[in-house]
């Protein structure tokens, strides 16, 4: 969807903003109208049964672009590496914002069909709940650690022998920072029951900042760089120790190697 057929996308430094983009000086005030349209309207086409893979990718391209419209710029790089292999994957990344669960979907899902591992809060919001439902998520409350293990195991290992990848969130929160003593095995766990490859994703999407009050709708700066790499698909052998360590190196080194641009622009990164 956003990369036909290439390894890279990066925002086009020329693209001229829409006027009214140009005529506030915050983005705010252009961004989230746009994002609350696209949501109003593909969560009733969700409760309407019309809501499918090609409109789950077409509408998180949508937010892709409502964010490229206010200034926001993108690079996304080792798209190639979704292309390697057959069969889904357990997708595994660091969180840092709302942006990665808007946008991801339009860059996997035209390659590998997917749905991700939410917390049981995201399916009963408005509007969004009904996409989210859609999407036959695999669902944990958060309160029972043992049950949440079980459901995740069980069902997610269920929708990848029937060909659905899963994207997962190791960190229990979303943060600016990466603490590895925070980021789980739990997507090891799965791949490695399930038989299917690892793909880590290492990100930065600090640019869409997490909200004072509301986590979802924080500010949104133009001058920090959207920075999304794919890693190298990795078959699970044993525990999975060593993949887990170094899909934690992947994403903590892409990190520090954007970061040392000054968190405005995306470095070279490193490819493992």
């Amino acid at each position: 969807m956003v990369i036909a057929g290439a390894d890279t996308y990066c925002t086009d430094p020329e693209r001229e903003r829409p006027f009214f983009s140009r005529l506030f000086l915050s983005p705010l005030f252009t961004f989230y109208p746009q994002y609350f349209w696209i949501i109003y309207w593909n969560g009733r086409k969700a409760l309407k049964g019309r809501y499918g893979h090609q409109e789950w990718a077409d509408s998180s391209l949508d937010v892709m672009q409502a964010l490229e419209n206010v200034g926001v710029r993108f690079e996304i790089t080792g798209m190639d590496n979704l292309r390697g292999f057959d069969g889904p994957a357990v997708f595994i990344s660091n969180h840092m914002s709302t942006l990665e669960t808007m946008v991801l979907p339009c860059i996997i899902q035209p390659v590998k069909s997917a749905t991700f591992i939410v917390k049981e809060s995201l399916i009963t919001m408005p509007f969004f709940g009904p996409i989210m439902r859609s999407r036959d998520p695999v669902v944990v409350g958060r309160v029972n650690p043992r049950e949440d293990l079980k459901a995740v195991l069980e069902k997610g290992s269920a929708k990848l022998r029937s060909g659905m990848s899963i994207i997962i969130f190791p960190q229990s929160t979303r943060t600016s920072g990466f603490d590895p003593a925070d980021f789980n095995t739990l997507g090891i766990k799965l791949a490695s029951r399930a038989g299917v490859p690892v793909v880590p994703i290492a990100l930065k999407t600090d640019a869409w900042g997490i909200g004072r009050f509301i986590k979802d709708f924080g500010p949104i700066n133009r001058d920090k760089k959207v920075c999304i790499r794919f890693g190298e698909p990795m078959v699970i052998s044993g525990r999975g120790a060593a993949e887990h360590e170094k899909i934690v190196a992947f994403i903590r080194d892409n990190l520090r190697a954007w970061s040392g641009a000054g968190g405005t622009a995306c470095g070279g990164g490193r490819e493992q």
